[in-house]
Formats: structure tokens, sequence, C-alpha cells
């Protein structure tokens, strides 16, 4: 039929299902640590469980597991149906899929055996970040492949996004992870000391803007006028966001080394650019919000979207709440103190996990072939789960952060300092308590969406992964 599409939907699927399986697992160890943090003995003293080895194994499932497989779903998706093309390679699809969960399973070995290259976000060690590399490479390959296959002219802003953070997280991961291996499970970086620790946060602080930010864009600009049934607010400023975002973020990484060894000029220069990141990030939370103008009316019984609004507020406000923290002054009291931690956490559960959650649940009755997910109820329940268990993490977090910044720069009389770290430790423990909490509730929602798309799917019945389906694009 002319006027139909075969699109390759079982690539899409595995990556979704993995997505909610990463989830959960990545939460699991995260409120593992999170108690850690409050009974230390919870390690038993055996290595592989420690604090230290199991934070990295947290952070890369959560970002590159659950945050990785989201957007390999939600990208395969958004640029078959917009462009009207199949997938440009379904073998090097299918590679991008089983390569990703070997880089996951390998990182949940390695990890917890110490076997690191003790850079943040960067820890795994030099095989698996070739790996890495690799299926990056197949991924742009498909990815802009079908693009350049696709059967319409224009290419719908989602795909920009999409596009602008396979290609720039592929020079960040390469080129911060060039090294000298000296073994199988051991290397040496090519930089050293201040150079290292710059290449290093231009490679961290540009993971968070370009897979946590742009590859999510990418996902709100699809599945929010998908869901809500409306066009984007204002395609004009989508592309304005568009490009002043990726003009400014590759330089905010140097505010993550204020007071340190590097110099005084870039330090600055990262804190102007982080400040101007506001305007971009904040159209782009507006233009997303704003695009429920004239149905603001679904909010009341539509919990998918309400996942996304949400999620987009919490854009809003880590995308303010960052670039204050990069203000020298405002860093002074906030660096090395749980604010930190409270920040990454509203991007990372409020905004990347909720949009992700939100786009899923959009996107599992179109891959399974039925009309909507078995219960909007346990959506619901999902949804004020999710809510409230980021609301309880963060607020711990900021009341922690700030009392620890305050403590620590208090001086007795004579000049020394007023609180030991122990005390000040000893103030932390009940906010470690609430966030872990916190934790435990968000988490509990990921169980119940389990059992939700579990029982979609027995819905649907069997699946052959082929959808004949034509989608039009919001342009």
């Amino acid at each position: 039929m002319s006027n139909q599409t075969t699109y390759n939907d079982k690539v899409i699927k595995q990556f979704a299902i993995m997505t909610v399986v990463w989830g959960i697992v990545g939460m699991l160890v995260g409120v593992f640590i999170a108690a850690q943090l409050i009974w230390p003995w919870l390690g038993w003293e055996i290595p592989w469980l420690s604090y230290g080895r199991l934070r990295p194994l947290h952070t890369n499932a959560v970002i590159f597991a659950f945050g990785g497989s989201a957007l390999f779903a939600t990208s395969y998706y958004c640029v078959q149906r917009t462009c009207h093309a199949r997938l440009f390679s379904d073998g090097l699809a299918a590679f991008t899929f089983w390569g990703w969960q070997l880089v996951i399973v390998g990182a949940a070995i390695t990890l917890p055996l110490g076997l690191t290259m003790g850079k943040e976000y960067a820890e795994l060690i030099w095989p698996l970040a070739v790996l890495v590399a690799l299926v990056w490479v197949a991924y742009a390959v498909v990815f802009f492949g079908t693009i350049v296959k696709r059967k319409v002219k224009h290419i719908y802003v989602a795909n920009w996004f999409f596009g602008a953070f396979i290609l720039t997280v592929a020079v960040l991961h390469i080129v911060n992870n060039l090294a000298i291996p000296t073994s199988l499970t051991h290397s040496y970086p090519i930089y050293s000391g201040t150079v290292d620790a710059m290449v290093q946060w231009w490679y961290g602080h540009n993971a968070v803007g370009f897979f946590l930010t742009a590859g999510f864009l990418g996902m709100m600009y699809y599945f929010v006028p998908k869901q809500a049934g409306r066009p984007i607010y204002s395609y004009r400023l989508s592309i304005v966001h568009f490009w002043s975002l990726i003009a400014i973020y590759m330089w905010a990484g140097p505010h993550h080394l204020h007071y340190t060894a590097l110099p005084d000029w870039v330090q600055t220069l990262g804190m102007i650019f982080s400040i101007m990141l506001l305007a971009p990030s904040w159209g782009g939370m507006i233009n997303g919000i704003m695009t429920l103008s004239g149905a603001w009316h679904k909010l009341r019984t539509d919990p998918i979207l309400r996942f996304m609004i949400v999620a987009l507020s919490f854009y809003g406000m880590s995308t303010f709440e960052g670039p204050m923290m990069s203000i020298k002054t405002v860093n002074a009291l906030s660096h090395y103190t749980d604010w930190t931690i409270g920040h990454v956490h509203a991007g990372a559960l409020g905004w990347v996990a909720m949009i992700s959650i939100g786009s899923l649940y959009c996107l599992f009755p179109r891959l399974f072939g039925v009309e909507k997910m078995y219960s909007t109820r346990l959506i619901e329940w999902h949804f004020w789960t999710s809510t409230i268990g980021t609301v309880l993490y963060i607020v711990a977090m900021w009341i922690a952060g700030v009392m620890q910044g305050l403590m620590w720069r208090t001086f007795n009389e004579d000049g020394t300092l007023r609180y030991t770290f122990i005390e000040v430790l000893q103030f932390t423990y009940p906010y470690y308590g609430l966030r872990l909490f916190g934790g435990i509730v968000f988490t509990a929602g990921m169980f119940i969406m389990v059992y939700n798309v579990y029982k979609t799917w027995q819905m649907a019945g069997r699946q052959t992964g082929e959808v004949r389906i034509v989608e039009p694009a919001h342009a």
C-alpha cells in the first residue's frame, strides 16, 4: 500500500521493556546505598557491596541503562513516525540493543569488583568504553540513515534534539576516554592534573546537557504534543530553543571546578555561560507546558499528560537552580554538600525519569497494539508515588545541604571551626532517613509500572513486533 510504511517496532519494544527493568535495578541500588549512609554495616564488609563500588553502579544504571534505553526506544519510534520511513538497518538496530545490554551487564560486573577508570559518569574500563563507542556509531548510522531516507521533506524538531544528543555524546565519550591501556582491565588517561579535570567536567556536565537534557527534550517535543493532541505551542521557539541550548551548554563545565587549580578566568567563563543557560532552558519548558493551551482540562483525567507536565516543571526548577549554583558565591556554600545531590535528583527523578515514564506509558499501548494501558488508576498511583518520592528526596537534600554549608562555614572567635565533621553528620542523619523514604516511595511506583505493563501485554496477546501504521508529524 503506497500510503503505508512498515516500521521496525521490535527493537523499540525491547528497549522500552529494558528501560523499566533497568530503572528498577538502578533505583534499588540507589535505595540500598542511601540506607548504607544511615546504617554503614549494611555492606557486611563485603568489598563488592561497599558504598564506593555500588555508587557508580547506581549512577551508571540510572543514567545509561534506564535513561539510555529510554532514549533508544523513543528516538527510534520518533524518527520512524516523523520521517515515514523504516529504520535504516534492522541489523544495526539489533546490534545497538544487544551491544547496549552487554555494556550494562559489563558495568554491573566490573564496577562492584572495583574495576574502574575513576572518572565521574565515565567509570567503565577501556574495553567497555570501546564497546560503547561502537554501539554509538551504529546508533548514529541507524538514526541519521533513517533521516536521509525519509519520505517527507521536513525534519521535525524532536529529531534535531535527538541528533544533537547522539553526535555530541559520541565526541564527549571518545575524547574523555582517550587512554593508554596497560592490561585488559587497567589504563592511564592521556591527560594529567588540571587538564584531566577540565576534560572530565567538559564531558561530565555535557553528559548532563546532552544525554540527560537534549535527548529527553527530543522525547518531550514528540510525546507531549502527541499525548495532548495539540501541535507544539511555538515551532519558532522550539528552533530558537534548540540552537541556543546547544551553543551555550558546551561551555558550562568549568562551574564544577570553582576554587580549584583551574585558571580563574575559565571558572568565570563557565559561570557566565551557566547563567546564560537559564534563557533557552526556560524557553523549552514554557514551550512544552504551553502546548496544553486550550487543553488544560485534560490534566484532570490524563495521568500520562500529568507525568509530562510535572516533568517539565521539574526541568524548569532544575535549570533555574543549576545556573544559580554555578555563581561562585552560591557555589562556596553549596559545593561538596548534599544540596548538589538534591539538585541532581531534581533533574534525574523529576525530569528524566518522569518524562521517560510518561513517554513509555504513551508508547506501550502503541507497541502492544492496544487502545490504552491496562489501568489508568495504576498510572495515577504511579504518578503520585513518583511526585511525592521526588519532592521528599530533594527537600531533604536541600535542607541538609544548606545546613552543611552553613555549619562548615561557622567559626569560633579564635578562628577555629565551630563544628567537627562528625557533628555535622549527626545533624544530617534525619534528612538521610527522609531521603531514603523518598527513594523507596519513588521505586515503589516502578513496581506498579511493571504490573501495569505486564497486564497490558497480556491484554495484547502475542505480537510480531511489526506495526503497519503512519502517524503524521506535528510540524
